[in-house]
């Protein structure tokens, strides 16, 4: 089997700490009036040649905010009905939208806790768009945190096959699990890994990967001015030696026939054509395809690859000056079959402890289940110290890995009884639960269920049965409570819940 270079897990965890340390991949300022490091400036005027004046100029310009729409939730159309903030589309996203972040808050919002969007600036929706996801595929997003392209490939999974977030940060990766839980995503994995490691339990085996890799963040320097005292210190050099790592362990675990997105948020040749031709270098194999196109994308450019320049005209370069958003760039690859290449198969079989029919659940569990309106397999539900969770199909053995998450927590077992988790009320539509209360917008009560308040309902009608309810608001879930005679028993998440400005 052909030899992958391994970065080691110091020079990885010290790359993540760049970014965590300057906000890399995080934190976001103001458009404003901004000296750009001489060096950068230089390698700009070059790269853009008779255009540097209009992306210079762009500095002087705002920011602009942009939230995405979740379609495992909510049509785009049905959102526009309900949307209470103005908005206007993202030309080149189908389920994106701008809007006023300087007069608008949608992360104070309910509509934001029942998970029907996300935000994200709008050039970074671009990656996980152009890459094609079709329902039960397996797919990888390597370097996930805090989350912008893995909810998005989770809600084009629409339920079936599986979604592996890996990022090697274990803090990040929590925010990256409540973003993913958030969206109602289960067939899911959350793994804290180096990439390297992932190879040994994933050889071959993904249909699509997602690589939006850790960059020196040159497309970003607009959003966040720390970033330009990162760059100084720690320049496209030093990532594009992680880039290029990253790549060619992400081959490896990519099928032949299945295609793998590489992305960073920089302009630098070294990072981008640069660290692509080195893959192509070592699997030539690989084909650059066609990126659906939009008016305002840029080709690659050609000259900076060091084999086979005229393909990386398929390569989307995006820049600030033609687009209302900031840097990116973009390279879609196809495996071919990688004749001469040794393959190996993964390590399927079924978790331990897995209970095999439904009469071998607990009883509380089963009871419970009887009130969700879905098929379950009842091979797939796994209990570990008493926590129930319902797996993705085709999973290798798992055993000596680190994941925050494996698959859909259903709830826990708690000496008799049964509690539904706040993932799964996030996973639930409405209609596949036996029990709701159902606010709208306007009621007082939504806002102070997501404190964590307890609920009144006795001005309700119909029958209120004692038990689980799920509330939701305007119909979407939001997380559940436990109703006796007119209160409903708060069960919102703590670490989730509406906190007072």
């Amino acid at each position: 089997m052909r030899k992958t270079p391994n970065f080691s897990v110091e020079k990885v965890t010290e790359a993540w700490r760049i970014c965590c340390r300057y906000g890399i991949l995080t934190l976001y300022a103001k458009g404003e009036n901004m000296e750009l490091p001489k060096a950068f400036e230089e390698k700009m005027k070059t790269l853009l040649g008779e255009e540097f004046d209009a992306y210079t100029a762009c500095y002087e310009e705002p920011r602009y905010y942009g939230l995405r729409v979740n379609t495992s939730k909510i049509s785009v159309e049905e959102f526009q009905k309900i949307c209470p903030f103005s908005i206007t589309p993202v030309p080149w996203i189908e389920n994106g939208f701008y809007y006023d972040g300087e007069k608008e808050s949608p992360a104070r919002h309910p509509y934001y806790y029942a998970g029907l969007y996300y935000l994200q600036e709008p050039s970074a929706m671009t990656p996980a768009n152009r890459l094609d996801i079709t329902p039960g595929e397996r797919v990888l997003d390597v370097c996930a945190a805090p989350g912008g392209k893995a909810t998005e490939l989770g809600a084009k999974l629409q339920g079936e096959g599986v979604l592996i977030a890996n990022d090697i940060s274990n803090s990040r990766a929590k925010g990256l699990l409540k973003n993913l839980e958030l969206f109602g995503i289960g067939n899911m994995l959350v793994l804290s890994e180096e990439p390297g490691k992932l190879m040994d339990y994933f050889p071959e085996y993904f249909d699509k990967i997602l690589i939006d890799a850790p960059c020196s963040g040159e497309g970003m320097f607009r959003k966040d001015k720390k970033m330009m005292k990162a760059w100084e210190e720690h320049g496209p050099e030093f990532f594009s030696k992680l880039q290029r790592s990253i790549l060619t362990q992400a081959a490896a675990m990519l099928k032949p026939g299945g295609m793998l997105l590489y992305s960073t948020c920089t302009f630098d040749p070294l990072e981008n054509e640069g660290s692509v031709s080195r893959l192509l270098e070592q699997y030539p194999e690989f084909e650059l395809q066609e990126i659906r196109p939009y008016e305002g994308f840029r080709e690659g450019r050609p000259e900076y690859a060091s084999i086979r320049q005229e393909e990386f005209r398929k390569t989307v370069r995006i820049f600030p000056h033609h687009m209302k958003g900031e840097g990116h760039y973009l390279a879609l690859l196809k495996k071919g079959n990688g004749e001469g290449s040794e393959t190996q198969t993964s390590r399927i079989h079924p978790a331990k402890g897995r209970s095999a029919s439904y009469e071998k659940l607990p009883e509380d569990l089963r009871n419970f289940l009887q009130l969700v309106h879905r098929p379950f397999d009842a091979g797939r539900f796994d209990i570990r110290k008493d926590r129930v969770y319902y797996m993705p199909e085709g999973l290798p053995d798992l055993t000596g890995i680190r994941f925050l998450r494996s698959g859909l927590l259903i709830g826990e077992l708690k000496k008799g009884r049964f509690e539904p988790s706040q993932a799964l009320a996030m996973n639930l539509k409405k209609e596949e639960y036996e029990n709701i209360l159902d606010f709208p917008l306007s009621d007082e009560r939504v806002i102070k269920y997501l404190k964590g308040e307890t609920i009144l309902t006795d001005d309700l009608t119909g029958p209120k049965e004692k038990g689980w309810y799920l509330v939701c608001v305007d119909g979407y879930p939001l997380g559940f409570g436990k109703l006796s005679q007119g209160t409903l028993k708060n069960k919102y998440l703590p670490g989730w819940r509406w906190m007072s400005s």
